[in-house]
């Protein structure tokens, strides 16, 4: 190297390079003044030889090595502002060549403004940031990487686009941020990607990207380039009704598993799902489906319950593509795409959040606040702004770029109580001596503000069972702000009760009634989803008691007592038909035509759903009839219309004097002991007039027949005056 090079020269810079130590490659590699000419830098491991080619004219600049290792230098004879694009090409011992467009001369994407924001925990938005995000700089092609390492020494990407090699593409540090990133030429998408970090001790690992937007199919771990543009969405219309909707509106949801969903040609990818789930969900009539482990998950047997990458849909199912084309072909059916949605915790592996940067920096150091065995997940440090902002950020991302409709967030009580799901000793109380985890609760309330500020009409639902106060109020008022909350009271209790021989029901008929106590002190989803059933049962049909026609009317039953119960609705996929059969038989029809038929009457009739989340929407007109194992009661619209509700819990028939409101004929609307239901055809044809008979402290009465365990649904058709007895 000739003299005036050498003298250039930052050998203990070069040192750092070369020894994959540097945290601001850029600071010497590239191009640097050097008076009216430009020093330009670079370092590629094992090769002999480097030459820059300009690629507008092809010239070329012999460099010289600085460093046996792969360290070259070049001088040319112009300033850096005149300087064109140009590449390098390394020669190694073999002969062989490799070309590489320059990547240390693009000034940051990320800007101090950016990383002030992300440090407060406010940057909405930052998904757009960090990451892998295909762009153009400059008029050449390539990939932004960045990511959260504060605590690493240094960290590079790697992937197919460099042979893995961990000191190509060292990356450099945003000011005091902890943010690192590079813009590298020729990495595209598809390419397979990790960030290899570097700790003081020297110890060296690979971690998959947290805000990466695609993953490698288990058991492969690498993220994978992806750009998220370019779909053709065709639901405009779509998402302007969606932001319409009310706590009034109608709600039945489908929950499905996209691993066991199974579809006619045995596949079980996101757009082969849709094709074969649309006409279903059409025919049932369910207004929105809910999806099970969408989120990048590393162990099926988790459910998607333990995440590993929040912003990509998992891989088992297609690409990013392939879930817009999911949720695209829904919203054009009509239907609304509810997501799980898991802030509660995430996966102890170890290529996920899990140590990140050789520090705890998303969970809590000590494992009392920052592991929960009872999920063995780890939990988020809520009260660190970018671990905040990481999940805020996500939040909003499903929405924006998946316009999904909603999140059911997991595990709400675990986030909200310290001790819950602990034993003495494995938690720690906050600063006020109490078992509630401050920073979640604040972390709920902004999520949801953000969401409902943001997207009108999107829900966020809880799964909380710890009977938490203020769940669904707004937070202006101390609430958390979820638009809804499943009742896992009324499923808990309700299964208790149905599943009693119904000769022994007489004793529990609390269980049964019990839900109304609390009903209007949140809104409520009655959810029989996928957690009700025990490991190894794979419909609900299977927790209903007898034989299987006794099985049968049980779950006929309780499928009407939910649609008719206030509240949205919830059912997993699966508990009314065998899917799996290449013919359904007698009995799935049934149940598919009963649920048909509930989800018709429910979205059709206001009296089932515009006063939800009010008293005035429900009256009881008995629910004492714990020895009869009958109940009947009316649910109300704010147009006056309303159903009148009677069933008969027994095994036995019942004919019953129910006490109605007002005078009148009523007309059977809904019997689930019909012979279309799989029922044994005790319904009331003809329609009904009450008799100026006093019962249940009522002038006016009506005579119902109901089967065994069946329930009967009848409509008010007003009359000039009741027949006298």
């Amino acid at each position: 190297m000739n003299d005036k090079l050498y003298k250039m020269m930052n050998w203990p810079k070069i040192e750092e390079i070369i020894y994959s130590e540097c945290d601001d490659p850029q600071e010497l590699l590239g191009p640097s003044a050097a008076g009216k000419s430009t020093l330009v830098q670079t370092y590629y491991p094992g090769a002999a030889g480097a030459e820059i080619i300009f690629e507008t004219t092809g010239k070329s600049y012999p460099c010289e090595l600085a460093d046996e290792d792969g360290f070259f230098a070049c001088l040319l004879p112009m300033p850096p502002e005149n300087v064109p694009t140009y590449s390098y090409v390394y020669t190694f011992a073999d002969g062989s060549q490799v070309k590489r467009p320059e990547t240390y001369r693009f000034a940051p994407i990320i800007t101090k403004e950016d990383t002030e924001k992300f440090k407060y925990g406010i940057h909405e938005t930052i998904y757009e940031l960090l990451g892998a995000h295909p762009r153009t700089v400059d008029g050449i092609r390539g990939t932004h990487f960045a990511v959260w390492a504060p605590n690493a020494l240094r960290v590079s990407v790697v992937g197919d686009f460099n042979h893995w090699d961990g000191r190509i593409h060292q990356m450099r540090r945003l000011w005091d941020s902890g943010i690192f990133e590079l813009f590298v030429p020729d990495a595209f998408p598809g390419d397979n990607y990790k960030f290899e970090l570097k700790l003081k001790g020297g110890m060296t690992y690979l971690k998959a990207d947290p805000y990466g937007n695609e993953a490698q199919q288990r058991p492969d771990t690498a993220s994978v380039i992806s750009n998220l543009g370019g779909f053709a969405w065709e639901d405009a219309k779509y998402l302007k009704d969606r932001a319409k909707a009310s706590e009034s509106s109608p709600v039945s949801i489908c929950e499905v598993d996209p691993r066991v969903f199974r579809t006619e040609h045995g596949t079980s990818g996101f757009r082969a799902i849709a094709k074969e789930l649309i006409p279903y969900l059409k025919d049932t009539g369910f207004t929105h489906v809910e999806l099970m482990g969408v989120l990048e998950y590393p162990e099926d047997a988790s459910k998607g319950y333990q995440v590993t990458g929040y912003y990509a849909p998992t891989a088992r199912y297609g690409s990013p593509k392939d879930f817009m084309f999911f949720v695209n072909e829904m919203h054009k059916a009509g239907i609304g795409v509810i997501i799980d949605w898991v802030p509660s915790g995430f996966s102890c592996d170890g290529i996920g959040l899990s140590a990140f940067d050789g520090t705890c920096l998303y969970e809590h150091r000590d494992p009392r606040q920052g592991y929960h065995a009872g999920l063995n997940t780890a939990t988020f440090q809520y009260g660190r702004p970018q671990v905040s902002n990481f999940l805020t950020a996500n939040a909003l991302f499903w929405i924006e770029k998946y316009h999904v409709d909603g999140l059911r967030m997991d595990a709400v009580s675990n986030m909200l109580y310290l001790d819950y799901g602990k034993q003495n000793g494995e938690w720690i109380p906050n600063m006020y001596g109490g078992n509630e985890n401050l920073e979640a609760w604040d972390f709920l309330r902004k999520v949801n503000s953000l969401i409902k500020d943001r997207f009108p009409g999107v829900m966020t639902i809880a799964s909380e069972v710890a009977a938490a106060p203020m769940v669904t109020a707004d937070p202006s008022e101390g609430g958390l702000g979820f638009t809804m909350k499943w009742n896992n009271g009324f499923v808990s209790d309700y299964l208790e009760y149905i599943g009693q021989d119904p000769i022994y029901r007489r004793f529990h008929h609390n269980s049964l009634t019990f839900s109304m106590v609390y009903q209007y002190t949140e809104n409520f989803i009655t959810a029989f989803s996928h957690e009700v059933l025990p490991e190894g049962m794979n419909s609900l049909l299977e927790r209903m008691p007898g034989e299987a026609a006794g099985k049968l009317a049980n779950l006929r039953l309780t499928l009407a007592y939910q649609f008719l119960h206030p509240g949205k609705k919830l059912v997993f996929c699966g508990g009314e038909e065998s899917r799996d059969q290449e013919e359904v038989s007698a009995a799935d029809t049934g149940l598919r035509n009963l649920l048909k038929r509930l989800n018709e009457l429910y979205r059709t009739n206001p009296a089932l759903y515009d006063l939800d989340t009010l008293p005035e929407g429900f009256s009881w007109i008995n629910s004492m009839g714990a020895k009869e194992c009958i109940l009947s009661f009316v649910r109300n619209s704010r147009t006056g219309s309303s159903v009148l509700v009677a069933a008969n819990f027994s095994g036995i028939p019942k004919d019953v004097t129910v006490g109605v409101p007002v005078a009148g004929k009523f007309k059977e609307i809904l019997n689930t002991d019909d012979k279309a239901f799989g029922g044994t055809g005790v319904v009331n044809v003809r329609a009904k007039r009450t008799k100026a008979k006093e019962c249940d402290g009522f002038t006016n009465s009506l005579a119902i027949r109901l089967a065994p365990l069946s329930l009967s649904v009848l409509q008010y058709i007003p009359l000039a005056a009741p027949d006298k007895e």
